[in-house]
């Protein structure tokens, strides 16, 4: 008798491990509340940006892209942008959506990211079958490593048609804020104050082209790496300078061993938060 109160102890104990619910992700608020997807497209159409931050290697984030930028198409009128493609690749995106090279040629004549085909494709696609303007916000990579190398000075010696590539210069840059700080304090002190520059001027870049690019009665839908919009820093700060009246939405990130529970250090890091397992499979 004792064996078999066992063995049934065994088997429910055994089938309760395997029955729990393995979410691929939560969702939660600044506050660390949990919150709706639903709730999340309802606010977001509201808003005039969206700073959707991601893991660039993390499958689910890149899949929530693609189902928020499908639903909120059904409630707004869109605008896309993306740190992923340099501002003097814009020509050649321009023509991939309006069907003037194809796929392979695309490939040949912009830089496209390795993963660009499994995660930021369907996004260029779906933009391409809807009619909808993609920009492409940021610096090109060559100036940003100008500035690591020589600070904002080295960026004078471009040429007019290089400089409309960039934000307008002189760069603004408060290197007081606390994402610039605990960049140049993570690296030891490498790189210098030049550091923090580089990713200042990747910031302001993709604001300014999110600025200029933004349309009365669209929502603009921005898709950035997270540490470019945590804490309301880096594009948002730019974004709020270049026009205070903005309405924002930020989106970011994190990993966590429970999803269930909230970490308090992750709060107001965004107005929303998604959490990830950090078993979560990665894309490279």
């Amino acid at each position: 008798m004792r064996k078999l109160i066992v063995f049934l102890l065994a088997i429910t104990f055994s089938s309760s491990i395997y029955s729990q619910n393995k979410p691929a992700y939560k969702l939660y608020n600044s506050k660390g509340n949990k919150v709706s997807y639903k709730k999340m497209i309802r606010e977001m159409s509201k808003t005039d940006v969206v700073l959707f931050g991601e893991h660039h290697n993390n499958p689910i984030v890149h899949w929530l892209q693609f189902e928020t930028t499908k639903d909120l198409s059904k409630l707004r009128n869109l605008i896309l942008g993306a740190e992923m493609f340099e501002a003097d690749n814009q020509i050649q995106l321009n023509d991939y959506l309006a069907g003037k090279i194809n796929q392979k040629a695309f490939d040949t004549v912009a830089r496209l990211w390795n993963n660009y085909p499994t995660d930021y494709k369907p996004l260029v696609d779906f933009a391409k079958n809807e009619n909808i303007q993609f920009i492409a916000t940021n610096i090109p990579r060559r100036y940003a490593s100008m500035v690591f190398k020589g600070g904002f000075e080295a960026l004078e010696e471009l040429s007019n048609e290089e400089k409309s590539w960039i934000a307008p210069l002189p760069i603004a840059y408060d290197e007081t804020l606390p994402g610039y700080v605990k960049m140049k304090e993570m690296m030891g002190g490498h790189g210098g104050d030049n550091l923090p520059k580089a990713q200042a001027v990747k910031d302001a870049t993709m604001g300014n082209f999110i600025l200029t690019n933004s349309e009365q009665n669209k929502l603009f839908l921005h898709y950035n790496g997270s540490y470019h919009s945590d804490d309301y820093e880096g594009i948002n700060w730019y974004l709020n300078k270049g026009n205070s009246s903005l309405k924002i939405i930020t989106v970011s990130v994190v990993e966590q061993d429970n999803i269930k529970k909230f970490n308090k250090e992750n709060k107001l890091k965004a107005d929303f938060i998604i959490v990830i397992p950090s078993t979560m499979t990665k894309t490279y």
